[in-house]
């Protein structure tokens, strides 16, 4: 089952480019532009596994919403172009998970989404892509429901890759998330065992290679 975010953010360019983002990582999501009418939202539909509220919202602020989804277990990150040090504190003093201030990155906000799932319970363990199939806490692997037999760092790897599908990895990324800030080793590892993937899983595995920077995998 996918994560359900719910997005509540007035600027149609941003509310738009996070959808995008979400949809894109595979999680199911929904966007409100106005405060009191995501809290009224909720009274019939609270089954969100992560919240993203701007602060300066129409009709109730983000700050007032953190009641509503405390009613209903739902984690707030804060993202918000309110980055004074008294906004920030007042955020996560009221209970946020996190807050970031716009301008952002996408693939950060990502991160920090994973994160978060992950350190409530709320993440899914079961990843797909395409006819891929991959159980993270059993490591397991499969592809038309056949097991695809994977080194542990071959599994890391495709797990990183698929989380963040869409979105280009350079190979130090890669090597920090799945080896280590303390790796002594090359990135020549990760061209290694992406070779690896790409023979075990076939060319439905479409990772793109990005010139000069590293890997992409596409839907």
């Amino acid at each position: 089952m996918k994560n359900r975010i719910l997005v509540v953010e007035d600027d149609t360019a941003i509310a738009e480019a996070i959808g995008l983002n979400l949809m894109l990582s595979d999680f199911d999501y929904k966007i409100i532009d106005d405060g009191a009418e995501a809290a009224s939202y909720l009274e019939k539909d609270h089954s969100f596994d992560l919240a993203l509220l701007d602060v300066m919202l129409p009709n109730l602020d983000g700050f007032a919403l953190m009641k509503h989804m405390e009613k209903y277990n739902i984690p707030v990150l804060y993202l918000t172009a309110k980055g004074d040090l008294t906004s920030r504190i007042k955020g996560l003093r009221l209970g946020a998970e996190d807050y970031i201030v716009k301008p952002f990155e996408m693939l950060e906000l990502l991160v920090r989404i994973e994160k978060i799932l992950a350190r409530t319970g709320k993440l899914s363990s079961i990843l797909r892509y395409k006819t891929i199939t991959v159980d993270v806490p059993k490591r397991l692997v499969s592809k038309d429901g056949e097991i695809v037999s994977l080194q542990p760092l071959e599994f890391d790897l495709l797990v990183i890759l698929i989380k963040f599908k869409n979105c280009t990895l350079s190979r130090d990324r890669l090597l920090n998330e799945v080896w280590g800030f303390d790796f002594a080793g090359g990135t020549r590892t990760v061209d290694i065992h992406i070779a690896h993937l790409r023979k075990k899983l076939g060319q439905e595995l479409n990772i793109v290679s990005v010139t000069k920077l590293g890997y992409r995998l596409e839907d």
